[in-house]
């Protein structure tokens, strides 16, 4: 899972980089320097993807890529509740609902890779 989560991450990441002024309407109006958190989120993705992938710095990876799946939750809510087009990404509720039903299992899935937690694949021999 861990190399899953990395590629996906990297992948993201990229995409905040390279298009940062698409995804700017997705925003809310609260978040300060919208295009700089957007691309500043974009490196901690990446960030985030390879210290998943190292020993020393899986935990804290995995703490942050936690945090952030909770702190984009508000952009994806602006999203969909806003019916907001962005090329390239459905606009219906096929893809918003699952997107935004799928976020908690994003934070638990970077904690488990990251060796935080072990539920519910814990080892129950014990």
């Amino acid at each position: 899972m861990r190399y899953g989560l990395s590629a996906l991450y990297v992948f993201i990441g990229i995409v905040h980089l390279v298009a940062a002024d698409a995804m700017l309407p997705l925003m809310p109006d609260w978040v300060p320097a919208p295009r700089l958190v957007i691309l500043a989120t974009g490196l901690c993705e990446i960030a985030g993807a390879v210290g998943l992938l190292t020993r020393s710095f899986r935990r804290a990876a995995a703490i942050g890529l936690a945090l952030y799946a909770v702190c984009v939750y508000p952009a994806n809510l602006k999203h969909a509740f806003d019916r907001i087009h962005i090329d390239g990404i459905p606009d219906s509720w096929w893809y918003h609902g699952p997107r935004l039903a799928f976020q908690p299992v994003f934070v638990w899935a970077a904690l488990w890779a990251g060796g935080l937690i072990d539920w519910p694949l814990r080892d129950r021999r014990r």
